[in-house]
């Protein structure tokens, strides 16, 4: 029997909010111990002690992607299953409606659910020999140009092999799961969550031939940006960001974390596709 729950919610969203409020009273009567994340506390005003959200058996998820997205992050190592309600946009993560969550944390509270595991990305930034920076994702590493800057060269190679420079406006290496976000908008292809691969997707190629490509999930990328005098950015999960310089070298591998998301007991995965992308619609 799970006892002790975190909860997650997109700040400053007022139905998120209290969303999150209800949630813990409900908790509370079934005698489940309830944490929350210190911006959350900050809103609600409720009396929680613990605010360590990676020390919970359950975590809610009460927002959009980038709210899951962020959480993520947050737990680190942590192995707790994530139950993602969406309050947003799209929500291909937070597969949940708000009048599917108590039905579903009913079931899961007597440990009736069944959880995936996506795989995340390890991001390592090497600049003069020196790593500067090491991100996780859960989605994508995009490197981007800025918008007046020219188009960027990009030195790309897998394991020991060279596979070529992209001119581009920049490269969304992506994850499974990331597949249905900048890398489908960018013409990437949408790829099952479970398979065992990476997304090269090139933002807006020089050359025509250039198209995404998927990589076993067993390689190391290695990108260096060769060009001189632009403004390049790198970003993580479209949230985090880091400035590149010319020859910095960008290594992305699967990450030996990964993240555990709850299976949704009413709809499968292709279901979930054809709701979001309105397919089958005239």
């Amino acid at each position: 029997m799970i006892k002790k729950v975190g909860i997650i919610a997109k700040k400053n969203k007022t139905e998120a909010i209290e969303a999150s409020h209800n949630l813990i009273n409900w908790l509370k009567s079934r005698g489940v111990e309830v944490i929350v994340d210190n911006e959350l506390k900050k809103e609600i005003g409720e009396f929680i002690s613990e605010t360590d959200v990676s020390q919970a058996e359950l975590l809610v998820v009460l927002g959009g992607d980038g709210t899951l997205l962020s959480a993520a992050r947050l737990i680190g190592n942590s192995d707790v299953p994530i139950l993602g309600v969406n309050l947003g946009g799209l929500g291909f993560l937070t597969a949940f409606s708000l009048n599917e969550l108590y039905p579903v944390i009913e079931k899961i509270l007597s440990e009736d659910y069944e959880t995936e595991k996506r795989m995340m990305l390890t991001t390592t930034i090497i600049r003069r020999n020196e790593v500067i920076a090491k991100y996780s994702v859960l989605n994508d590493v995009v490197i981007n140009k800025a918008a007046i800057a020219r188009i960027i060269d990009l030195e790309t190679s897998i394991d020991e092999y060279y596979l070529t420079s992209f001119k581009a406006d920049g490269l969304i290496i992506s994850t499974p799961t990331g597949s249905t976000a900048y890398s489908m908008a960018a013409g990437g292809p949408i790829v099952f969550p479970s398979l065992h691969t990476i997304i090269l997707t090139p933002i807006c190629p020089h050359t025509l031939t250039n198209r995404p490509i998927l990589v076993p999930d067993s390689v190391k990328i290695r990108v260096i940006l060769r060009s001189k005098n632009e403004d390049v950015f790198l970003t993580f999960d479209g949230q985090v960001g880091q400035s590149l310089r010319v020859n910095d070298v960008v290594e992305i591998k699967r990450s030996e974390r990964a993240v555990r998301l709850i299976k949704s007991p009413f709809k499968d995965y292709f279901e979930v596709l054809r709701t979001k992308l309105r397919w089958g619609e005239r």
